[in-house]
Parts: C-alpha cells; sequence; structure tokens
C-alpha cells in the first residue's frame, strides 16, 4: 500500500495543449461529428436515390437551357423558374432530411409535407416539360437545337422521378397511420 502514491499520475492536459499537439487531426474530429450526424440509412433508401436522380438531372436541366438563348421564348422563364426553384428547395430538403433536422423541427408534419412538396413538384414539373417540349422546334436550325432537346428529355426524367418520389412520400405518410400528430407529439 505504500507504493500506491507513486503509481498514481495527476497530470491534466487543457484542450488548448491537445488541439496544438494534434496538429491535423482536429479536421478529422470535425468530420467525425459531421458524419455522426448523417442519416445514413437515409442515403441508401429508395426516396434519397430518387431525391439526388431530381437533384442532378435538374441542375442538368437548367444548366443546359441556360446555356442557349432560352430568353427569345417565353415559355423557356417558365421552365428555368419551375427547374431552379425545384432544384435549389429539393436540394435543402435532401439536407435537412440527411442532417436529421426534421427530428428537431417536431412541430412540422414531415411526412404529410414532403408528399405535398412532392406532389405539387410533379405537376409543376410536368407543366415545365411541356412547355419546354412544346419550344424545342424554334431552336431546330441552331446550334442550340440538342441543348432544348436534351433540356426536354431530362425534365421528362425529372417528372417521373418527382412522380415516383410523391408516390413513395404517399405510402411514408399511409404507413404513418395518416396522423400528422404522430410526428408533432414529443416522446
Amino acid at each position: 500500500m505504500a507504493d500506491f502514491p507513486s503509481k498514481v499520475t495527476t497530470e491534466t492536459s487543457s484542450p488548448h495543449y491537445d488541439n496544438q499537439q494534434q496538429g491535423g487531426n482536429s479536421l478529422r474530429g470535425l468530420t467525425a461529428n459531421v458524419t455522426t450526424m448523417m442519416d445514413m440509412t437515409f442515403v441508401r433508401s429508395i426516396p434519397a436515390v430518387l431525391m439526388m436522380v431530381e437533384i442532378f438531372l435538374g441542375l442538368l436541366q437548367w444548366a443546359l437551357i441556360a446555356s442557349a438563348p432560352y430568353m427569345s421564348l417565353p415559355a423557356y422563364g417558365w421552365v428555368m423558374f419551375v427547374a431552379v426553384t425545384l432544384w435549389i428547395l429539393t436540394t435543402i430538403l435532401f439536407l435537412i432530411i440527411l442532417f436529421g433536422t426534421q427530428q428537431k423541427l417536431t412541430f412540422v408534419p414531415w411526412p404529410l409535407t414532403v408528399m405535398v412538396y412532392n406532389g405539387v413538384a410533379t405537376v409543376l414539373y410536368l407543366t415545365a416539360f411541356l412547355a419546354n417540349a412544346a419550344s424545342v422546334q424554334p431552336f431546330y436550325p441552331s446550334y442550340f437545337y440538342g441543348h432544348m432537346a436534351a433540356a426536354a428529355f431530362f425534365g421528362a426524367v425529372v417528372t417521373v422521378a418527382y412522380g415516383a418520389s410523391a408516390f413513395f412520400s404517399y405510402l411514408d405518410w399511409k404507413g404513418n397511420g395518416g396522423n400528422a400528430a404522430n410526428n408533432t407529439v414529443p416522446t
């Protein structure tokens, strides 16, 4: 028992000292914190894959239109408005779900909100796709005909993706019993 105090160290270090000694490891700790906040099961789900398709192909669609002189036809103003607005909103919604922010915002009925968003996005994208497809012909003799035709194709694919997202979000909403209060009552 006499040797007990000699085996115990009472040396402590401050967090500031640890950060200086580790150097580049502080970034590794930051990335570990970010990845623990991400919902990796969501990334592997069908709704997440559909959202990534909507984001990627929506960006491709409006980039193709923006690279052409689309201001000559008024229909492309609507197409650009829908494509850019829904691209931004879908990206924000994807990040909200990915980082679990919806779990902190319990006052929002998320299954219903996502279902309504996807339904409205499907209708808006359908109108934008039809406007885009109907307005491709005036660009026929020019270099930009291919851009507008490809944008119409990607608009059709994104419309189908939003429709599939609306279907899966409807299933998610009905799987909840259709009661918006299920997600709003704190447990």
